[in-house]
């Protein structure tokens, strides 16, 4: 379902999770630098065996929300939320129970994995912030695991947990986030960790720089409902599945 509300998780919002909508992009996207990791088009690679999966390979046929690039994996327990930033869709959160998953997928080599390069500037960038991170190997390799400075209503800035995830696939990299139980711990975690294992990344065929963010955007249905300007009322409560409660669609400004 579809409802046009503020966000309604402070602590998992896109500007305390630092999204990164602009990474060096001074790479060529030919480059191919000493070390990097090559993907063969024609095969599913060993690491990606249970997802996350690209268009182009035999993904489970599951229920799934069309985002653009990502195809996103739903169902009555998940909600999912679109983070939006000056009208343009920047990420999507899927929330489970009390635990979220961000995640964004950025363009790659077509040769060349990106995820190392992204952990640096992940590390970086939350150091400058007075955050802190450091690698671990995890359910998908290997990870950060830190602690983000966020704005939280009433307690100020607080350094909460947070998990950095990464896929590389060919020509893409599939970037998660994980807050709330599901950062510390690997009961909480199953769950969204599933949903990411389903994700089905759409790159497409334009050349793109490296880091650059694959375009995200409303489902199809959601995006018409506002264009025939309907009232709020109809807007708040729109199909998007076949689940009778959720999975919903937010959008989170």
């Amino acid at each position: 379902m579809f409802r046009r509300r503020p966000g309604r998780h402070a602590r998992h919002s896109s500007e305390d999770l630092e999204v990164y909508d602009s990474l060096d992009t001074d790479t060529e996207e030919s480059s191919d630098p000493e070390g990097s990791e090559d993907f063969e088009e024609s095969e599913v690679p060993e690491e990606r065996q249970e997802g996350p999966w690209d268009v182009d390979e035999p993904a489970p046929d599951i229920e799934r929300v069309d985002l653009g690039a990502l195809r996103v994996p739903v169902g009555p327990d998940l909600e999912v939320q679109a983070n939006i930033v000056d009208d343009q869709v920047i990420a999507a959160t899927v929330l489970h129970e009390q635990s979220a998953l961000q995640i964004q997928a950025l363009a790659a080599p077509k040769s060349t994995g990106i995820w190392a390069d992204v952990r640096r500037e992940v590390v970086r960038d939350l150091q400058g912030a007075d955050g802190s991170a450091e690698e671990v190997e995890g359910e998908f390799g290997t990870e950060l695991r830190g602690r983000v400075p966020t704005d939280m209503p009433d307690r100020g800035v607080v350094p909460l947990p947070a998990r950095f995830v990464g896929v590389d696939g060919p020509r893409w990299l599939l970037r998660g986030v994980f807050t709330g139980p599901a950062a510390e711990s690997a009961d909480a975690a199953g769950r969204l960790e599933e949903v990411f294992r389903g994700i089905v990344v759409v790159r497409g065929d334009a050349p793109m720089p490296p880091h650059t963010l694959l375009e995200l955007r409303l489902p199809r249905d959601v995006r018409q409902a506002g264009s025939e300007e309907a009232s709020a009322e109809e807007r708040d409560r729109f199909d998007i599945n076949p689940f009778r409660r959720g999975p919903e669609i937010t959008e989170t400004r």
